[in-house]
């Protein structure tokens, strides 16, 4: 049975690029990361809600993965292994952060929404939608802020990148349970947080 390039699965193709990085071939690694650099970003963005964060720690993220490489095995896909890498590092980064200073929503990044790795609300063409929509973007912006790190990870991987609950699981190494329920608390507290905007 001859395996086609074309027929390749994302995973299949992964491990072979993986298998060629770990023999030293720093081209396949160049191409792990353009293929998954933007979701990687995106999810840190939305995490951090900040431009500078989210590449420096996506480049960290790469980077530490770069020297983990000889032991990686394979028993998860490489996009698994990657995002917990990268969920790790953010939620560590989160909470020293946190620590460092009292941070308030005036940090926020101010071109938030007009990066790429938001939510794209720039399509409308009246003014008027327009301010509201900025306005609602304000206030998720807000809301996401105002979650834990945890529950701000579980609805940043799965409602904004997509990713499903057993993925999450593994990537968090939690129970799919306890995504859901982190999810259920977090989707009650941005509708709280989002109220007058959902009627």
């Amino acid at each position: 049975m001859s395996s086609e390039p074309a027929n390749e699965s994302p995973a299949d193709a992964d491990g072979v690029l993986v298998a060629r990085a770990q023999n030293g071939d720093t081209s396949a690694f160049d191409q792990l990361v353009v293929n998954y650099s933007p979701r990687l970003y995106g999810m840190i963005y939305h995490m951090t809600s900040n431009k500078e964060d989210a590449n420096d720690l996506t480049q960290d993220v790469f980077a530490k993965a770069y020297q983990s490489l000889s032991r990686f095995r394979g028993r998860s896909s490489f996009y698994t292994w990657i995002y917990a890498i990268g969920t790790n590092m953010t939620l560590n980064f989160l909470k020293k952060r946190k620590r460092r200073a009292a941070w308030s929503l005036d940090n926020l990044d101010s071109g938030i929404q007009n990066d790429e790795a938001m939510v794209d609300l720039a399509h409308a063409a009246n003014p008027r939608h327009q301010s509201d929509l900025n306005e609602l973007q304000k206030k998720l912006n807000e809301a996401m802020q105002s979650l834990s790190n945890d529950h701000r990870a579980v609805v940043t991987m799965f409602d904004i990148q997509g990713i499903p609950h057993a993925e999450i699981s593994k990537i968090l190494k939690v129970s799919e349970g306890t995504v859901r329920s982190r999810l259920f608390y977090a989707h009650r507290q941005l509708q709280g947080h989002l109220e007058e905007f959902i009627k």
